[in-house]
């Protein structure tokens, strides 16, 4: 005992597993927790200051906070009501068919845009608007379903698409600096669309339809729109640039959170922009974004200072691989995502998990390219809202409380691992992957 105190990692250790344990249990509002983890960070000296405020410097933070800046505009100008108006009056006939279609909505955007916070600051408004017009309300059980279906549409099911989602790009990346392997688009697609993609979608649909039930009703106003105004044919050119800069990211380089960056200062500028200091004072919801910000810190913490590492190497030991027995590695690997999620979050279990996949196939007999794909399923279904930061600010912009989200996270990561995590490892049976 006395050896394991003074074990360098003790302390990093106990302040990581204590602020993990406040986010899972909701003691204390969340960016309380994040400003603790800061504060005790930092006194206890467990890493340097640019570690454990790293997330204030990630693409991710400032996403979130452009996407607030955004969401303001689109509302304020009468855009968000616009394309709610278009959208409400086809897909508010019955509650499953307008879950299903805000569902189809956020995977569909995926597609044309890579940013994960980007395609939940441009969703949120127009489905809040939409809910309006359909008599859901603020605050009730249905509207927490919508809110929750953009961001686990957003998140979960975009991870069958290559450059959708910032784990793929982390495992990616990882992939071709560790081992050389470059991963193409289209096989990535077709290995994790049909179970991970069609199928989960639609048990996210009927989980949603089952715990958040609603009855929507056809908006009353037929009456025709009023022609666009000058602000709201301005900001939707804006868009319209922003989201071309998204999805030819590939092209001229520039992050798509530096693209919303600069979108959102031209928003607040005086006589250009459409939002004034009080309307961003009051719509930017700075606890989020410390939230966020210390949810992307203490993953960079936990890589940084080995916890992560020593983490995986004790996993590796007590996991049950076998060559002998297939389905129990398979069954295996995901397990230890699932488990490094708690610690590292989605966005930091890829640059582990990768890094180790070596020694897991050795153990397992599989194809080391199978390997690094068996994380997807781990990494993209976690367990509580805290480790995927693109739910957490779809709850944020929703006002979902945390049981909330707690409780589809539970219930969708039950049905994962219980259906369709043997329907993927037989797909990877079928496709030859292992």
């Amino acid at each position: 005992m006395s050896l394991w105190l003074t074990h360098p990692l003790f302390i990093p250790s106990l302040v990581v597993g204590i602020t993990i344990l406040l986010w899972a249990t909701s003691l204390l509002p969340e960016f309380i927790t994040a400003l603790l983890f800061f504060a005790v960070a930092m006194v206890a000296k467990i890493a340097p200051p640019d570690v454990i405020f790293g997330g204030f410097a990630s693409s991710a933070f400032w996403l979130v906070f452009s996407g607030f800046v955004l969401g303001i505009a689109i509302r304020k100008t009468g855009l968000a009501d616009r394309a709610a108006r278009a959208l409400s009056s086809r897909l508010t006939d019955s509650w499953p068919l307008m879950v299903a279609s805000v569902v189809l909505l956020s995977y569909a955007l995926a597609f044309v845009m890579p940013s994960n916070m980007g395609r939940i600051a441009l969703l949120m408004p127009i489905v809040a608007a939409m809910a309006k017009r359909a008599g859901i309300n603020d605050g009730t059980r249905a509207w927490y379903g919508l809110a929750l279906a953009v961001g686990f549409g957003t998140f979960q099911l975009s991870a069958t698409i290559l450059p959708a989602n910032v784990p793929n790009l982390v495992m990616s990346g990882a992939a071709e600096g560790s081992y050389g392997i470059h991963l193409n688009y289209l096989p990535y697609l077709l290995l994790h669309t049909p179970v991970l993609g069609w199928l989960k979608g639609a048990v996210l649909i009927m989980l949603i339809c089952w715990l958040f039930p609603g009855k929507p009703h056809a908006p009353c106003d037929l009456t025709p729109p009023e022609p666009m105004s000058r602000d709201e044919k301005r900001l939707a050119w804006m868009l319209a640039v922003v989201l071309f800069l998204w999805v030819s990211e590939s092209w001229h380089g520039i992050g798509p959170a530096w693209t919303g960056l600069a979108a959102a200062v031209i928003t607040l500028l005086p006589r250009v922009g459409f939002i004034n200091g009080d309307e961003f004072s009051a719509g930017v919801n700075i606890r989020t974004c410390i939230y966020v910000a210390g949810i992307l810190g203490l993953a960079i913490t936990v890589t940084q200072t080995g916890i992560g590492s020593a983490v995986g190497e004790a996993l590796l030991q007590v996991m049950p691989l076998d060559a002998e027995k297939p389905f129990t590695s398979f069954l295996a690997l995901t397990g230890i995502t699932t488990a490094l999620n708690f610690i590292m979050t989605a966005n930091g279990v890829p640059a582990l998990y990768t890094t180790l996949a070596q020694s897991f196939a050795d153990a397992t007999g599989f194809p080391l390219l199978s390997v690094i794909m068996i994380q997807v399923l781990g990494y993209s279904t976690p367990l509580l809202p805290y480790q995927a930061s693109p739910i957490v600010v779809a709850m944020a912009l929703g006002k979902v409380p945390a049981r909330a989200g707690m409780l589809l996270c539970i219930a969708l990561a039950a049905a994962t691992y219980l259906i369709l995590l043997p329907l993927d490892y037989a797909w990877f049976t079928v496709l030859g992957k292992l």
